[in-house]
């Protein structure tokens, strides 16, 4: 009788459980502040959603993809937020928008491609670092907006295509070159969109001892064209990193003909199709029981995420798996 009775709440918890649910709570304009790196001489333009609750609330980075910005994204930041993160969206010079901004258009696609370099990746990878040192500076500093509304202790790390390639270098991929690694052992968990496994070298060596919680997204057609080049990863380098990591808290979305631009507000120059809102509703959904299972330790969000209920949010084409 026990168990049956345990069996009903644990079940009535999952459908109780709503990740698409936000906080009824008005939430704040963005802020903006530059985050100044002077060991390198670097300034590093932030986007900061706060959540509604004045307590110190987990912190997710988000990292942009090549060319954008730290205005990108806005409706993970306002979901994220409303659900209790302090979501920060990190700027990175040299390969940013600055890329192409004032670039006539055939001059475009070299310039991009010219950008995705081990340069920029280094820079990129120290940019995050960087980030949290002065957000931990600015929690504790008495008059500053930031003042007590981190909690440094949990951290998420996320991004879309070289951003996702950012991701997965500072929390737990193993470099080719004699298998060095940038992960910053503050980060807790980390959510790719477009992933990639590495140019050089074996998927299971870059991955096979990444021991955080990851989530992958990606889509069918989620390849990045720029005129007539392909930018970053092809679909297969997308699907491989999945089955190169090592079991636990390991999980997969791949959303049916979703293209690169699906991960962010609108179709990317080149897509010619329209973008199913429902890509969005399962990117917001699964994200968010992610970070509440690994973030802020949700048993309810957990038991979502690996369950049959997740699935609602999906549609009957789209992939989702774990390990």
């Amino acid at each position: 009788m026990k168990s049956l009775l345990f069996a009903l709440f644990a079940f009535s918890s999952v459908l109780a459980y709503d990740p698409l649910k936000p906080s009824e709570a008005a939430l704040t304009a963005p802020l903006d502040f530059t985050v100044q790196d002077a060991k390198r001489d670097r300034a590093l333009p932030i986007r900061v959603f706060l959540p509604a609750t004045a307590k110190p609330a987990p912190v997710v980075l988000f990292s942009h993809g090549l060319g954008g910005s730290c205005q990108n994204n806005p409706y993970l930041g306002k979901h994220w937020s409303a659900r209790g993160y302090v979501v920060v969206f990190v700027q990175h010079p040299g390969s940013d928008e600055s890329v192409w901004k004032g670039q006539g258009p055939a001059r475009i696609p070299m310039a991009m491609k010219q950008a995705a370099s081990l340069e920029n990746f280094l820079l990129r990878v120290a940019d995050i670092p960087a980030v949290l040192d002065q957000l931990t500076r600015w929690n504790a500093e008495e008059a500053h907006a930031l003042r007590g509304r981190l909690d440094p202790t949990h951290v998420g790390m996320s991004g879309h295509s070289f951003g996702a390639v950012t991701t997965q270098a500072v929390s737990g991929q193993s470099l080719p070159v004699g298998g060095a690694r940038f992960t910053d052992p503050r980060i807790k968990a980390a959510v790719m969109m477009s992933p990639s496994v590495p140019a050089a070298g074996s998927a299971e060596r870059a991955f096979g001892s990444v021991t955080l919680p990851w989530l992958l997204m990606t889509g069918t057609k989620d390849v990045a064209r720029i005129g007539s080049m392909t930018i970053g990863g092809d679909l297969d380098s997308r699907l491989g990193v999945y089955p190169a990591l090592p079991p636990g808290d390991k999980y997969e979305l791949v959303l049916h003909e979703a293209e690169h631009g699906a991960f962010g507000e609108r179709a990317l120059p080149g897509e010619g199709r329209q973008q199913n809102p429902n890509h969005h509703r399962a990117i917001l959904a699964l994200s968010t029981a992610f970070w509440d299972a690994f973030l802020k330790g949700d048993a309810e969000a957990k038991a979502w995420l690996n369950g049959e209920t997740s699935r609602s949010v999906l549609e009957k084409d789209d992939k989702w798996q774990r390990k």
